[in-house]
């Protein structure tokens, strides 16, 4: 029996109508709770896609999660589990997994936990000479004080995913506006700050499937930022996301495949396998990159639970990198499955 599961919510808060201009930043900051969970539409999108192929049933990543996974003893689990509390909350249900020797999608608990750490993810990738912003880490405000700053500069939480945190205000350009900003993901996530230099040139977005020798990279998103009302950040946002890119008034913020030089594109490329086998990464991902001031790319994020929203409509960039390379969302969720599986010797 294959299994999925993920975390479910019946009415997780929405933020879709929200009005940026008249929202405060402080009631705007606590709707991105659920940024990282999948909707149930998601959910039962991914049952259907495996369902083409397999027996499916789901089990919800909830406080009896362990005693279901070891009563079902499934032959292989499709991980989507985001997790919900502590640094090391993506790792969590892998643990589980790995403790009940059941198979499962995806990256091992150390990679899950390193990937969400932002810090810990750039010294690693600093220590192999994979190019990222320069950066610090601050836990107390304290730590401001008598400091000299090269602006502009990038700030946001430490261990966040799916833009959480991350909003307009978090390019800062002067030492007010990086006092304000740092207070306010202090309070607000609970949690360190890190601060990177800003990276002002395009960014991109790579979608990475399969292990070894075999892995295969999709085509290259860019993030088109001239879509944005022209008075913001050039940053994919929290806003730019959730709040100002909808179906109903979607934004032409994707361009797939990027249009860009074959040298530039190989080099993305280049790094991005690089940080794929550093970081021991496993099944598929997505790579966030920017270039710097001088067309250098930087990797930025990686993404080992890639979001997978079903809709073509939505803006979601894994499914639209695969169905430009020829995949449909069903083929694409079967063949994570099948490289795990090849992964771990278990042929169906």
């Amino acid at each position: 029996m294959q299994s999925a599961y993920g975390d479910e919510e019946s009415d997780p808060p929405s933020t879709s109508g929200v009005n940026i201009s008249t929202t405060p930043k402080r009631n705007l900051r606590q709707n991105d709770k659920y940024a990282e969970w999948d909707e149930i539409d998601t959910i039962h999108a991914i049952e259907s896609a495996l369902a083409t192929r397999h027996n499916v049933s789901l089990i919800e990543a909830d406080e009896n999660v362990f005693e279901n996974l070891r009563d079902e003893k499934p032959q292989i689990i499709f991980n989507i589990v985001e997790g919900l509390n502590g640094v090391s909350r993506e790792a969590q249900v892998p643990s589980m997994l790995e403790f009940l020797q059941i198979p499962y999608t995806g990256s091992d608990p150390l990679t899950l936990a390193t990937c969400l750490d932002k810090a810990r993810t750039k010294e690693i990738l600093s220590f192999y000479k994979i190019p990222n912003a320069p950066f610090f880490v601050i836990e107390h405000l304290s730590q401001l004080a008598n400091s000299n700053f090269d602006f502009p500069l990038f700030v946001k939480p430490l261990h966040e995913g799916s833009s959480k945190g991350i909003y307009n205000s978090c390019v800062v350009r002067n030492e007010k506006e990086l006092f304000n900003e740092v207070e306010k993901i202090l309070s607000t996530y609970e949690q360190p700050v890190i601060i990177e230099k800003y990276l002002s040139g395009k960014e991109f977005t790579v979608s990475m499937l399969g292990n070894g020798k075999n892995v295969r990279i999709l085509p290259i998103v860019e993030i088109n930022f001239d879509s944005l009302p022209s008075d913001v950040n050039k940053i994919y946002s929290y806003e730019a996301k959730w709040i100002w890119d909808t179906i109903e008034n979607p934004l032409e913020i994707y361009e797939c495949p990027a249009k860009i030089s074959l040298s530039l594109q190989k080099e993305i490329e280049r790094i991005c396998l690089q940080t794929f086998n550093v970081l021991r990464v496993r099944d598929w991902c997505r790579i966030d990159v920017r270039l710097d001031e001088n067309n250098i790319p930087n990797i930025i994020e990686i993404n080992p639970l890639p979001g997978i929203l079903p809709n073509p409509k939505d803006n979601s960039c894994f499914p639209k990198s695969a169905r430009t390379a020829g995949m449909d969302y069903d083929e694409m969720l079967c063949t994570v499955l099948d490289v795990a599986c090849e992964r771990y010797g278990i042929f169906s």
